[in-house]
């Protein structure tokens, strides 16, 4: 699976357009990745967003395990999706969803939180799911899919509690904003108005996704 295929389905499922390529950013080496991880509590992972920023001047890597787009090279779940390649999966459009959302954002001179990011990302990991699953003509049950990602959800052991905490809101905030489109569209097959309201929801601050997310649960 190629990681800019991935990145044009977000672009189209959001309708938005960035003039990088995610596949230009990619690194593999976790050695260069460590050198690169300036965070505050740097951490073993098989997938990160590398960010410095300097002023006006922003420099990024995608880092993701070369063992992970091994196996999603041998196993390309936009061909099919299931269970043996269904984590590799989430990783990788973890990372190009942060990598569009961040450019994206910084393209329309708008900063980003932590935590946008990685709810954005929970919503992009459900509904690129159900949409390939769509696609490639599976059935899908949407609450098993939101059992999956939100309710089983596993934290790193090694995230302090700043970054758990956050992780833990970001992901409550997505499943219930996910638990709506599944009652609100899916259940009743209204595919265009969920991209509709799928749009709309990318391009809200924060603060503004948190209250649409409250108003309508």
């Amino acid at each position: 699976m190629r990681l800019n295929v991935l990145q044009k389905l977000l672009e189209r499922i959001y309708r938005v357009e960035v003039p990088l390529d995610v596949e230009d950013f990619l690194i593999t080496d976790p050695d260069l990745a460590r050198r690169l991880d300036t965070s505050v509590n740097p951490r073993e992972s098989k997938e990160k967003l590398l960010v410095s920023q300097e002023d006006d001047h922003l420099d990024l890597a995608l880092f993701l395990d070369a063992s992970v787009l091994a196996r999603l090279s041998d196993d390309n779940p936009l061909v099919s999706l299931h269970s043996e390649n269904f984590v590799d999966f989430l990783l990788a459009v973890e990372g190009v969803s942060h990598f569009l959302y961040l450019i994206w954002n910084a393209g329309v001179e708008r900063s980003v939180t932590l935590m946008e990011l990685e709810m954005q990302a929970e919503v992009d990991k459900f509904v690129t799911a159900a949409s390939l699953w769509k696609r490639q003509g599976k059935n899908l049950i949407p609450s098993k899919l939101r059992y999956c990602l939100f309710d089983a959800a596993d934290y790193d052991a090694a995230l302090d509690q700043v970054q758990r905490q956050r992780y833990e809101d970001a992901s409550h905030y997505a499943g219930k904003y996910c638990l709506g489109l599944e009652t609100r569209y899916l259940a009743k097959a209204r595919a265009t108005e969920m991209m509709e309201e799928l749009r709309r929801f990318y391009r809200l601050t924060q603060g503004e996704k948190i209250r649409l997310i409250e108003s309508v649960a």
